[in-house]
């Protein structure tokens, strides 16, 4: 079916309502209708991600509705009496959205926990394991522009999906050829027949005591709690009631909230791209920290799940540490704390993503710690928790990756920014008391452990035109990449489509036991890599670079060397 046979389906159907209707009648670009109708959206390996607005490859009621019914027709075939947590984040439309997927399940039979507001993304992953569901949904685009909002879906353990019942699920959805097999009911009919149900602070409050149960130092913390200055800036999101709430309840009292951030709004009007590791979202809380003169400065996303921080370097200037920076403190601290208090476990285990820094590995070796890989994203970090539950192999202890996640404790299985905040805030005190900010911490460990430095860039590429140019130019990079990066040579090929690893220098290859990707890495001969890969949430291309040197100013001229030279390559492949 052509996108113009898809827009005259949806202005004829009897389904679609008529605001729908007035909204497609009213495109007067084509090119606006071929986009919003050349594919549906697509129901991915954690859900749906993409612009609010009427069409198939847009969040609307409708494509919410079809994937839920998809998801629903999964958990009936698969469970006797499933039930499922729903929670939704500040974003355009996300309590709607919300609704329709709860009546949906419940029009199905399923047992639906909506949260009675706004909840993080953590709280959702806690609250599937607290309610014993066989699922969750949250209704969220993380840290996308406010023309965004998604779909995830979670798994009985409390992780997002993983690959295998993802292609179940998306097998149920893609079967859904038209509205007319969606079931819903009203939700006077859902309560009446207990099929819908609201929660709120019984699932709250035990989240709370669980996150402030994961401190290590809780002599330190009753004692000089109170001595932190902290700024907070939740960014419109749903941080703002459960790391108030922690932050207070363990002494936190110097905590100050951006007034002009701390309330819900979905529009992101002093953040247009909501994400703390952009700088710009820290502008008005920089500004506070002129006569408050804060020991720590962090923001969390609207769905609460990725945190960014902010510190005084040596020359006095504020600087937000990047993603990676963050979670090597976070890693020795956890680890250093540990091993003082005598309560490292055995079999101990930190888990990373493979676009993640490097340097842990030498703190974690310091501590006899294992390091694990995993593919990018948060929920094979999660699968790996449930791995070690079920087979007692291994300890969990922490987990992250650079895109600012990080997760500490099992009672969650996906990046939690509350659980962070009260780690990173303990992490400050802690170092505090030593007379060192957390930026001379961070120093200290390159001292220590070498010098590295990562970065990021991220190639936008909207529309038709621009996935196929990210296809076709990480195939020209699998199959016609040059052997050499400013004359280093390329020492190994890691390919994770294809599961093979080439060692380049013994000519000898090794399989990758991961899940396929279209992931590629290149390493170096002097241990510089790079990574290219499809976001798998917004329209971009990311690549992905790491240096090490001989001190930071060294790493950072490499880093902008190694940069120039690897984004050479990747524009003449965009071409």
């Amino acid at each position: 079916m052509t996108y113009l046979e898809k827009y005259d389906l949806w202005l004829n159907s009897g389904h679609i309502d008529e605001e729908t209707k007035n909204e497609l009648k009213n495109i007067e670009d084509e090119i606006e209708i071929e986009d919003r109708f050349y594919k549906d959206l697509e129901f991915g390996t954690g859900g749906l991600r993409g612009v609010v607005g009427a069409g198939t490859n847009r969040m609307n009621i409708y494509t919410i509705s079809k994937a839920t019914q998809g998801f629903a027709n999964y958990l009936n075939s698969s469970f006797e009496n499933p039930s499922v947590a729903i929670a939704y984040d500040s974003r355009i439309m996300s309590k709607e959205f919300a609704k329709a997927a709860a009546l949906t399940l419940a029009g199905n039979n399923v047992k639906v926990y909506l949260f009675e507001d706004l909840r993080p993304t953590p709280m959702l992953s806690y609250a599937v394991r607290h309610l014993n569901c066989k699922g969750g949904i949250v209704i969220t685009a993380s840290h996308n522009p406010k023309e965004y909002n998604g779909y995830k879906v979670y798994g009985e353990d409390g992780g997002q999906v993983t690959d295998k019942p993802a292609k179940e699920i998306i097998g149920y959805v893609n079967a859904i050829e038209d509205f007319s097999a969606i079931k819903t009911i009203d939700e006077e009919e859902a309560v009446n027949k207990k099929l819908l149900y609201y929660i709120g602070e019984e699932v709250d409050g035990s989240y709370i005591e669980r996150v402030k149960n994961l401190s290590i130092r809780k002599e330190l913390i009753k004692e000089k709690a109170k001595d932190l200055k902290i700024i907070y800036t939740p960014i419109h999101g749903s941080g703002k009631m459960p790391i108030e709430r922690v932050l207070k309840e363990q002494g936190y009292d110097n905590l100050s909230i951006v007034e002009k951030q701390e309330k819900p709004d979905g529009t992101f009007p002093t953040a247009p791209y909501p994400n703390p590791e952009d700088p710009k979202v820290f502008k008005i809380a920089l500004d506070m920290a002129k006569e408050i003169n804060p020991d720590i400065i962090f923001g969390t996303d609207p769905d609460c799940d990725r945190i960014g921080a902010v510190v005084k370097d040596n020359s006095g200037e504020y600087k937000v540490l990047t993603g990676n920076e963050t979670g090597i403190l976070l890693t020795h601290y956890i680890l250093s704390s540990l091993k003082e208090t005598n309560k490292l476990p055995k079999n101990p285990v930190v888990i990373k993503t493979i676009v993640t820094s490097e340097a842990v590995k030498a703190i974690a070796k310091d501590y006899g710690v294992e390091i694990i890989d995993v593919l990018t994203g948060f929920k094979y970090i999660g699968e790996k928790i449930r791995e070690f539950e079920t087979d007692n192999s291994k300890n969990y202890l922490f987990g992250f990756e650079e895109s600012y996640g990080y997760l500490a404790g099992t009672f969650v299985r996906d990046k939690d920014a509350v659980v962070a905040a009260s780690l990173i805030c303990e992490m400050t005190l802690y170092y505090k008391e030593k007379g060192l900010s957390l930026y001379e911490a961070l120093t200290n460990l390159y001292d220590t452990y070498g010098y590295s430095k990562e970065d990021l860039v991220s190639i936008e590429l909207q529309g038709k035109e621009g996935q196929e140019k990210i296809g076709s130019c990480i195939e020209h990079l699998r199959h016609s990449m040059k052997t050499s990066v400013n004359n280093v040579n390329i020492v190994k090929k890691q390919d994770y489509k294809l599961s093979i690893e080439k060692d380049l220098v013994n000519i000898h290859e090794e399989i990758i036991n991961l899940p396929k990707s279209n992931v590629l890495k290149f390493i170096l001969e002097d241990d510089s890599w790079f990574v290219v890969r499809p976001s798998g949430t917004e329209p971009k291309m990311k690549v992905y670079l790491s240096v090490k040197g001989s001190s930071l100013e060294d790493s950072k001229k490499k880093l902008e060397e190694f940069k120039e030279s690897v984004m050479k390559i990747i524009n003449d492949g965009l071409k």
